[in-house]
């Protein structure tokens, strides 16, 4: 449920807004982090749902991305809105999976979440730059 309740501290929600704010200052691209407690079913298929409940697709240039990770369930997923998938490959999406799970796997859930919106921030600079008129469209706050 959205915003049930909050599964991270306040330090660790202050390091993922501020990873989303230094990412968002080198692109137009809008991300945001929603984080749940368990996924019953495919974490994509969740992923993209929850996009959906955001209202991420409200962007001017259709270039959202959300990070979803069920932390009991180990799952995580990542999806961006249709004006990015006209512009970049499956490894664009593998490359950022494959760098947050590699945290995960060290049990770092907040430093793989980081650098997966680091790593999106500069993916995406090269596609959507960041203009001199660009407005943060999406709240950069986490979900829950």
């Amino acid at each position: 449920m959205l915003f049930k309740k909050k599964l991270l501290s306040s330090t660790d929600e202050a390091r993922l807004i501020e990873a989303i704010k230094s990412a968002e200052s080198k692109t137009s691209g809008e991300l945001r982090v929603h984080i749940e407690e368990t996924c019953d079913g495919d974490a994509l298929e969740a992923c993209k749902k929850m996009f959906a409940v955001l209202n991420m697709h409200q962007t001017k240039d259709r270039n959202g991305i959300l990070f979803f990770l069920a932390i009991k369930s180990k799952s995580f997923a990542v999806w961006g809105d249709e004006g990015i998938h006209k512009k970049v490959t499956e490894e664009f999406w593998e490359d950022i999976t494959e760098c947050a799970i590699g945290y995960f796997k060290r049990h770092d859930l907040i430093s793989g979440l980081e650098k997966a919106v680091e790593m999106c921030g500069e993916k995406l600079h090269l596609y959507f730059p960041l203009e001199h008129d660009d407005k943060d469209e999406l709240t950069n706050d986490i979900s829950y």
